[in-house]
């Protein structure tokens, strides 16, 4: 999901810097007739944006986990979520 939220804030023209795009991931398991399986997936961005940029950001966010190829693929068996800490500078 990080690169599809980075591809669409280019597709916006919103130019971050290296480390102003960082997100922690944790996935949790159940135990389902003995078997561990993935069934939640947290995504926890935290962008620095130039506060011009926000409605551009917030755009981004809304759309990009639906257009997330790896999140359609996990669709109905893996929830996913996110949520983003944003700075603007």
């Amino acid at each position: 999901m990080l690169g599809t939220l980075n591809g669409a804030l280019e597709v916006r023209q919103v130019k971050l810097a290296s480390d102003a795009l960082q997100c922690d991931v944790q996935g949790i398991n159940e135990v389902r007739d003995g078997l561990p399986v993935l069934t939640e997936i947290r995504v926890a961005y935290r962008l620095r944006i130039p506060a011009a940029a926000r409605e551009s950001v917030d755009r981004a966010l809304a759309k990009h986990q639906e257009k997330c190829p790896t999140a359609a693929s996990l669709k109905g068996a893996v929830a996913v979520s996110w949520t983003a800490e944003i700075t603007e500078e």
